[in-house]
């Protein structure tokens, strides 16, 4: 079967392409895009010996308006680059392409700037590491894609590039994510009020006590493959740390301004390879909105159903007075970016300020700093929020601990009865030599909340002394491990740092305002200095509680849904409402997952930087104290404690 094909370009790249293509295909020659093709084109090919992408987001044009499929084949440093195939009308074309190999590489800025001058060149670029060898290989695997789009076989290159190093001839395939944010293939819908509506449906778990939708089995068929790549995936690196006592796996999420490390943690490597890419996707929907395009920029003054954000917490104001404070106070007159969210309790869509809706957002001419509080992801919807609910209380429940100084009650891990815990905490001593600190940080909601402190039990001084962690879940077993994993894991690579900033952290101890980074809250509760400010939890001299004795057995339940709706009853009765932002994506939809951002006005956000906390406008952290007990008055916000909180 033979096919009508325009080839546009020049060279010898062109050449070779042509020669291997014409027995069997009628080829029409063309040097450029500027005369229109032949009407029966069926193909369209774009072959050039160099790299101008103006070229190639105008065959996007000419091929899109005639409904025809098309592929190129270029050389760029040394390499050639086969791809993709791009069908008519269908997300993947050749600037998400572009927009993957770029992000993913170490000299992102570098391409970026080498692209936009390219764009603009007049003449052509010839590649200086171009070779007959290498140019007969990527000719055969562009005359082997033809043959399989012309004869309806499965194409290699749809949503793929072909890499061909042009020295060692090495080659290899990458798939591409179509690029939410592409000018040309990508149709984002508007964000409205009608499409933020929710409505839970049953979302069945794996077991009844397993409080997930999707196994991980299920899932690891396609993580590694649609998501991690070095050459041109979402996340780009993986990292296996062998020194942590746990199985630690790192991703990293590549953004254009620097990287995002997203760590994984369990007690099976593949497990936490998982894990790792599965929170590296939670982050890049929580950056910024790439499933919807904002819409509605107003003041909240003018907006007839909006949150208001001081229920949200803010900065008070001898913070903003600060000299170069990157925040100014909220004004009901200024105009900002708004977010469509629903309301589970009043069951409406209400707006959301964009910056509180997306934590990276949180920067420049905002009111607040915003940080990835509530953000969760799930195997669906009412997965994501589920979590995204666990972690507001996680954090939440830790804040309000520190601020009031609660001596909360301390739990004795060996009558969990589990006994996966229990080697973990035998693992913690004997590897690391850490003794783990158990509390019960449940708060008037009655959702198991746990507080960790894992404390140097050596004479050691040059390694971490504590650190503290937090956990929630219906069951508290689970909360306890996955704070262990999530300090635990951190003690071997921070107690380097630690050895070797010793001084900077003590500087810290005895100025707060120091204390700038989110690493920086855990390192200073390493100083054996810092330990007496929480004595007011490792002081205490009463017996310690039984898991039995401290969390109620929760009803067990097939459908996940159903746990959320009884949550939902609690914060209802608490006059606590639950809002839900959903940032899931079209690079994780297409594999059934969605992401959320969960936010319960009222509860603590979590905050790095000192000079960051937000605790004004929260009521609660004042009150909820007097209700549980701890104290017989209210506080006040000047008995609040004023150092930096440990959480690391």
């Amino acid at each position: 079967m033979s096919a009508n094909i325009t080839l546009v370009g020049n060279g010898m790249l062109q050449q070779r392409v042509a020669k291997e293509l014409a027995p069997f295909h009628h080829l029409t020659l063309l040097p450029d895009l500027e005369k229109a093709i032949p009407k029966n084109t069926t193909l369209l090919l774009v072959i050039h010996d160099y790299w101008n992408p103006s070229i190639h987001k105008l065959a996007e044009e000419v091929a899109r308006e005639h409904g025809i499929d098309w592929l190129r084949g270029f050389l760029s440093f040394g390499e050639g680059v086969v791809g993709p195939l791009v069908r008519p009308r269908s997300e993947g074309c050749s600037q998400c392409a572009d927009t993957r190999k770029m992000m993913a590489a170490n000299d992102r800025e570098d391409l970026w700037k080498i692209q936009q001058v390219l764009s603009k060149a007049d003449g052509d670029i010839r590649d200086e590491w171009l070779s007959q060898t290498g140019l007969l290989q990527m000719a055969q695997l562009i005359k082997n894609e033809v043959h399989n789009v012309v004869h309806l076989k499965s194409p290699q290159l749809e949503r793929a590039v072909h890499f061909t190093n042009l020295g060692s001839l090495e080659s290899s395939r990458h798939r591409i994510l179509p690029d939410a944010y592409c000018s040309v293939c990508s149709h984002l819908p508007e964000d409205s009020e009608t499409d933020a509506v929710i409505t839970l449906k049953p979302s069945l778990k794996i077991s009844e006590d397993r409080y997930r939708c999707r196994s991980m089995d299920d899932l690891s068929n396609v993580l590694s493959r649609d998501y991690l790549d070095p050459r041109t995936g979402l996340l780009n690196r993986l990292m296996i740390d062998f020194e942590t006592p746990y199985a630690d796996a790192i991703v990293n999420l590549p953004l254009f301004n620097g990287n995002e490390g997203s760590a994984g943690r369990t007690n099976s490597y593949a497990m936490s390879e998982m894990t790792a890419i599965l929170e590296g996707l939670e982050r890049s929907c929580g950056i910024d909105p790439k499933g919807k395009r904002t819409v509605v920029h107003d003041s909240y003054r003018n907006l007839d159903r909006a949150l208001n954000p001081l229920k949200l917490g803010v900065h008070d104001d001898e913070q903003y007075a600060e000299q170069g404070y990157p925040f100014a106070p909220f004004h009901p007159d200024r105009k900002m970016n708004w977010v469509w969210g629903y309301s589970l309790i009043e069951k409406e869509p209400i707006l959301v300020p964009e910056r509180l809706a997306y934590y990276s957002m949180g920067c420049g001419d905002g009111f607040v700093f915003e940080t990835s509080n509530g953000c969760a992801i799930g195997g669906s919807l009412e997965e994501a929020i589920f979590y995204g609910m666990m972690e507001v209380l996680e954090r939440d429940s830790f804040l309000l601990t520190w601020y009031a100084k609660l001596s909360l009650p301390r739990i004795d891990p060996v009558s969990s009865n589990d006994e996966e815990l229990h080697l973990m905490i035998d693992r913690m001593r004997e590897v690391l030599g850490y003794d783990l600190y158990l509390y019960n940080a449940t708060m008037e909601h009655d959702i198991p909340c746990i507080l960790t402190i894992t404390k140097n039990r050596t004479s050691h001084t040059d390694r971490l002394n504590l650190m503290c962690a937090a956990g929630a879940h219906l069951d508290p077993v689970r909360a306890v491990k996955s704070a262990i994993f999530e300090s635990v894991g951190l003690i071997p690579p921070l107690n380097k740092d630690f050895k070797n900033k010793k001084d900077e952290f003590l500087a810290m101890y005895h100025d707060s305002s120091l204390v700038k980074k989110m690493d920086d809250h855990g390192m200073v509760y390493g100083l054996p200095e810092a330990e007496e400010r929480l004595h007011f939890l490792l002081n205490q001299n009463r017996p310690m509680q039984t898991f039995q004795e401290a969390f109620q057995p929760s009803k067990r339940h097939a459908d996940l849904t159903e746990d959320l709706n009884t949550m939902l009853q609690t914060f209802r009765r608490l006059d606590l409402d639950v809002i839900v932002v959903d940032q899931t994506t079209p690079e994780i939809h297409r594999n059934g997952l969605h992401c959320a951002k969960v936010i319960i006005p009222g509860m603590l956000p979590m905050t790095f930087g000192h000079h960051l906390r937000r605790v004004t406008g929260l009521s609660r952290v004042l009150k909820v104290p007097k209700e549980l007990g701890y104290v017989d008055r209210e506080l006040t916000v000047e008995e609040l404690n004023p150092y930096p909180h440990p959480f690391p």
